[in-house]
């Protein structure tokens, strides 16, 4: 992770993250989108672009490209619910949770005290990540995925415990 930064997403973003998305692979954008695609539409792009009083939008920039986005949307089912998508060259290096950590100190200054994911029933890996940093969250499986609720309170003593950068609150 050395050499990546975490920002807010830009609107100037848009080329880059049209490249990142279109880099994934087919289990990739399956995991995350829960559907594949051979190249992202507008609408799609300009939804994980959308940054306002619902949403946030971050990305992780290494050498001038996206390697990572993560947002999250309040106002559902709970105060906050966030998704994540890396890379398939940089997953496993702690990217993904570092992303999730700062988006839920973010929603937390902002007043959020829940978070929701929707996580495919097969992504092995980011349930395994899930159960470490909320021993409590609630999970429900529908229709192959699992609905997962927690308290970011926890989320946020978890991020706070390995943070050693800013959350980004501006």
């Amino acid at each position: 992770m050395k050499g990546t930064q975490i920002r807010p997403i830009r609107t100037g973003d848009e080329a880059a993250l049209r490249c990142f998305l279109a880099g994934l692979s087919l289990h990739t954008q399956t995991l995350r989108f829960f559907t594949g695609f051979s190249r992202p539409s507008a609408g799609m792009v300009g939804a994980l672009m959308k940054i306002d009083e619902l949403r946030d939008a971050l990305v992780a920039v290494h050498e001038g490209e996206i390697v990572a986005h993560a947002m999250s949307y309040r106002g559902c089912r709970t105060d906050v619910e966030v998704a994540v998508v890396v890379t398939d060259q940089w997953q496993g290096v702690g990217l993904g949770p570092k992303l999730v950590n700062t988006l839920l100190i973010r929603a937390a200054i902002r007043g959020a005290t829940t978070v929701a994911m929707d996580v495919l029933g097969e992504n092995r890996r980011a349930l395994r990540l899930i159960r470490r940093a909320w021993p409590d969250a609630k999970l429900t499986v529908s229709s192959g995925s699992v609905e997962v609720t927690a308290m970011i309170k926890q989320a946020v003593v978890f991020a706070e415990q390995g943070s050693v950068g800013s959350p980004l609150t501006a």
